[in-house]
């Protein structure tokens, strides 16, 4: 069992013993720790929770709604919902923050905590650190009687995310409309399978294949929206002349794209084809995070703008966007950050820019991806071992690199002339994770596998 704390929330395997998993004494001390001072901050007691449809969803929103009610709370409960749709509705509640109940990408047997404060972005790490003290220190009162919060069900934000969307000045509904685009869908029966075809149909595209699109919580494969987990998209895709497949994860806050032809267009370029497109119309400055493609880079520089790099982790990635200004921002896993809607990952956003690119453009998505700079990522991991000392790890890496461009600022990323390789502990899995790109896919692997004997010769 597992229970990983870090600036991505509170994340663990449900089951086993208390401190070990995802336990319900996890979920209520962190719950409580964290109404506390999300409270003690704004004033307001208010705190908006939605969940994802994994099987143990329904069990932890319980306790954490309880919990937060506990400490006099009142929760705006969405039930069903999306990570996106949490980070719009905290707002437009004028809550003090909000919980969303989603382990992401992980395997069903997870869950976690995700934790915003009242603008609806995540907390940022110095605010989780605080999180997890007062949580392990059990230091917070629980309320009497008749100072319990209230509970208030509200499942309208599926309709309003999706008029936020159609909102957005550059998201064309007509065009798209117009295109008379066939789609199909893997929502990995999570909660992208009510809210991407409701955002589909609103944008005008009427024929969508649907597979996986039960919001049940039974996974029918890993949820990642990798090549390999896609098989069953990739069919759909190709068996229905599909001119698009659609991919999310769990909470609908990763977007991938598959081409007419089955393949993927790749998790790395949906942010660079969105941005692409946002820049033609509003010049300025895009961010990303280490880990992620180069192709970003060039798109902005050939727009005329500024690209910049952060650390790994949402909330970084946003604290870079803010310092810029940046247009567009995200990270290469198919996370499209858009602040002219707000400063989180947001598949639907994702989805309406591009697919209105790609109507006005005119051309099969194959066609346009082929136009895009083209980079390859080899993507690998090793596992930890307890004993293993990651900083020391790094720093002889570090030193064997000194004479190459390289960047400490999240693990060790190190440039070399046509190809990169970052070396970064996880923040939510006990890996290390080796990711590199080069021009061709046996040069991304080669730099790759070049390293990893060289870490698992530092490991002996």
């Amino acid at each position: 069992m597992t229970l990983i704390k870090s600036i991505s929330g509170i994340r663990g395997t449900i089951g086993g013993r208390a401190g070990e998993g995802l336990t319900p004494i996890d979920i209520v001390k962190f719950t409580a720790a964290y109404g506390t001072i999300i409270v003690k901050q704004s004033g307001i007691k208010k705190i908006v929770v939605g969940r994802d449809a994994r099987v143990s969803g329904e069990m932890v929103s319980n306790l954490v709604i309880g919990t937060l009610q506990s400490i006099g709370v009142d929760v705006i409960d969405l039930g069903l919902s999306t990570t996106p749709t949490v980070e719009i509705a905290v707002p437009l509640e004028q809550a003090a923050g909000g919980i969303i109940l989603t382990a992401s990408h992980n395997p069903g047997q997870w869950n976690a905590l995700k934790l915003l404060n009242a603008k609806g972005e995540f907390i940022s790490d110095a605010e989780g650190q605080e999180v997890l003290a007062l949580g392990e220190s059990l230091d917070f009162d629980f309320s009497a009687v008749e100072q319990l919060g209230s509970v208030h069900k509200d499942y309208s934000y599926l309709q309003k995310h999706v008029d936020a969307v159609l909102a957005l000045e550059y998201v064309d509904k007509e065009a798209i409309k117009a295109a008379n685009f066939k789609v199909a869908l893997d929502a990995v029966n999570s909660t992208g399978g009510t809210f991407i075809p409701a955002l589909l149909d609103a944008l005008g595209v009427h024929t969508i294949y649907k597979i996986h699109c039960e919001p049940n919580g039974n996974f029918p494969h890993n949820p990642e929206p990798l090549k390999e987990n896609l098989t069953d998209l990739s069919a759909a895709v190709i068996e229905n002349k599909a001119d698009l497949g659609i991919a999310v994860d769990p909470d609908v806050d990763r977007l991938v794209f598959m081409m007419e032809d089955g393949e993927l267009f790749g998790e790395e370029y949906t942010l660079v084809a969105v941005a692409d497109y946002l820049l033609q119309h509003k010049k300025g400055n895009t961010v990303s995070n280490l880990s992620s493609t180069r192709a970003l880079r060039d798109v902005t520089k050939a727009h005329g703008g500024e690209y910049y790099a952060a650390a790994v982790g949402e909330v970084n990635v946003v604290t870079k966007m803010k310092e810029v200004d940046a247009v567009i921002g995200g990270e290469g896993n198919g996370g499209v950050i858009y602040p002219a809607s707000h400063y989180g990952r947001d598949a639907l956003v994702g989805v309406a820019i591009f697919l209105t690119h790609l109507a006005k453009l005119g051309k099969k998505a194959s066609e346009y991806r082929a136009s895009l700079p083209q980079y390859f990522m080899s993507k690998n991991k090793i596992t930890l071992t307890p004993e293993l000392d990651i900083d020391n790890l790094l720093a002889k890496m570090e030193e064997k690199y000194k004479n190459e461009e390289h960047s400490t600022i999240d693990g060790l990323k190190i440039d070399f002339e046509n190809e990169w390789v970052h070396l970064r502990k996880s923040n939510t899995e006990p890996i290390i994770r080796i990711y590199s790109e080069g021009p061709t896919p046996e040069a991304a692997e080669q730099i790759a596998q070049k390293i990893i004997r060289e870490i698992e010769e530092i490991i002996k």
